[in-house]
């Protein structure tokens, strides 16, 4: 909960979301935790605000951020999820890929890009759809029904939010449709021909609005019921809110956001910009039903956060993710260790599904701690190759960059973040960023207005701020290096290896 006027944050709850992994490259999470997990959020920061003697009667609107691409398909009439929601680095779809790839001429992945600003991928929903459509019999049966609905994490909470099976809205924004591939980023709305060419029904869809619009009231939930008629009136992908919240609203502003993944954003203003150098054209929002949209080039790495996460629950080399940037800091090197961390394949700017994650240099002097150092490394050098990208594609290099998500309160990551890319990293000292863009969004709707965006009127941000220490003659070496790792990492996977894990 913010301050409208301050943007200060005045409350807040959070619950970590089970990830299930049912089988290699599957990352799966249950649609009615997600849920519980906002009720929970809801009350308890409610209640810490009862404490505080803020009357919740303040509040008077809720946004939505969320995961974007993850993919939920549910009953209207029970309003029970048909399956996991299947999560946006899941690999299940790989084979999905391949056979739409042989319908496209030249098996060009890029076929669709100048419609949705996207290459052919497992990352996106419209591919993860048709796999539950393809795999799953409860929910080809909902479709021939008339059951069924579809939607990012974004229509699901809204739906369910805003009263479920008894007349919950079946919406989406902008920003979350453009990831489902079936978008045209220019007309913004669905686009028929890729409706048709990944065999979706259009009635499945949500509708879809602005960024920042009344999309119906809460239904409450609380004990309390006092947010029962709030509108519910911001909805943003994560990243694009993180964009509104960091306050990139000018053309060539940009900010990295380090939480499962990792995600630049550079606002390109009201023309799509179409990436030559392995980046996406998507939206950055469009606040208010009447107002411009704007364009973002985007840059994913798919893990960043998740390896701290990997090093604690996979190799149990430090019980809690803090304990990472300790060991990294006894070091203060990888000695000439470097890991890739493709776990999912490679995102941008490579787009290789077939990468698997390394660690090699190694030698009998390498130890836990400089396994550490080289991990935090590499999600400084993947942000590296993408702000390369970015700025061979906007032609203006970026003489700072403005970071958030959870990973921005170690100190050692940033540091080592300024040094590999030769210019300032710039943090907000509230780094959730996320949320604080989809207040934004939901306070400065029509019919709200509680929330003004004006430039002039928005409170300046504190920050911290983390200088290159390092020549840049070995933060290129160390970059080069790393690419190096990276070719290795590449080829390792085929789609036609034995499944069983035994040699037939």
């Amino acid at each position: 909960v913010f301050n409208a006027k301050t943007a200060e944050l005045l409350s807040h709850h959070q619950v970590e979301i089970q990830q299930k992994f049912p089988k290699e490259g599957w990352v799966e999470q249950d649609p009615k935790e997600i849920l519980k997990s906002v009720h929970e959020c809801v009350e308890k920061t409610c209640e810490k605000l009862q404490q505080l003697n803020i009357d919740i009667t303040n509040i008077k609107a809720i946004g939505v951020s969320n995961q974007r691409e993850t993919t939920v398909v549910w009953d209207k009439t029970t309003g029970e999820p048909l399956y996991n929601a299947i999560v946006w680095l899941d690999l299940r779809t790989q084979s999905t890929v391949e056979r739409l790839l042989k319908r496209i001429p030249g098996k060009n992945k890029a076929f669709f890009k100048f419609r949705t600003g996207l290459p052919l991928s497992t990352y996106f929903s419209a591919v993860k759809l048709r796999w539950l459509l393809d795999n799953v019999e409860e929910i080809k049966q909902a479709v021939d029904d008339g059951r069924a609905m579809f939607g990012t994490i974004d229509s699901w909470l809204i739906w369910s939010l805003t009263g479920g099976k008894n007349g919950g809205v079946h919406c989406t924004d902008v920003t979350n449709a453009s990831r489902t591939m079936l978008f045209n980023i220019h007309s913004l709305e669905w686009d028929p021909e890729l409706c048709q060419f990944f065999d979706i029904p259009m009635e499945i869809l949500p509708k879809v609005r602005s960024s920042s619009e009344i999309y119906g009231l809460m239904v409450c939930f609380l004990k309390s019921g006092a947010l029962t008629g709030v509108p519910i009136s911001g909805c943003l992908g994560d990243q694009s809110a993180a964009l509104v919240g960091q306050m990139c609203f000018q053309d060539g502003q940009a900010k990295n956001t380090y939480g499962t993944g990792c995600f630049l954003l550079c606002n390109t203003g009201q023309k799509s910009v179409f990436s030559e150098h392995g980046l996406l054209t998507t939206i950055a929002y469009k606040l208010g039903r009447d107002k411009p949209v704007c364009y973002a080039l985007e840059g994913s790495v798919a893990i960043a956060g998740a390896v701290v996460r990997w090093l604690r629950d996979n190799l149990g080399i430090v019980k809690t993710s803090q304990e990472v940037e300790k060991l990294a800091a006894e070091v203060g090197t990888s000695y000439g260790c470097y890991f890739v961390p493709a776990f999912s394949g490679l995102y941008a700017p490579y787009w290789e599904p077939s990468a698997r994650g390394i660690i090699c240099g190694l030698t009998q002097f390498t130890n836990k701690n400089h396994i550490a150092f080289a991990a935090l490394e590499a999600v400084c050098f993947q942000t590296r190759e993408i702000l390369d990208a970015i700025n061979k594609d906007c032609g203006i290099p970026l003489n700072q960059l403005q970071v958030d998500g959870g990973m921005t309160n170690n100190k050692v990551l940033m540091q080592l973040q300024s040094d590999i890319l030769c210019i300032p990293v710039v943090k907000p000292s509230m780094p959730e960023t996320t949320a604080l863009g989809a207040a934004m969004a939901a306070g400065a709707a029509e019919g709200v207005g509680i929330w003004s965006l004006n430039p002039g009127d928005l409170t300046a941000v504190t920050c911290e701020r983390f200088e290159p220490q390092i020549n840049p003659e070995e933060s290129e070496f160390r970059y080069a290096r790393w690419k190096k790792a990276v070719v290795k990492s590449m080829g390792w996977e085929t789609s036609e290896a034995p499944s069983s894990g035994k040699s037939e």
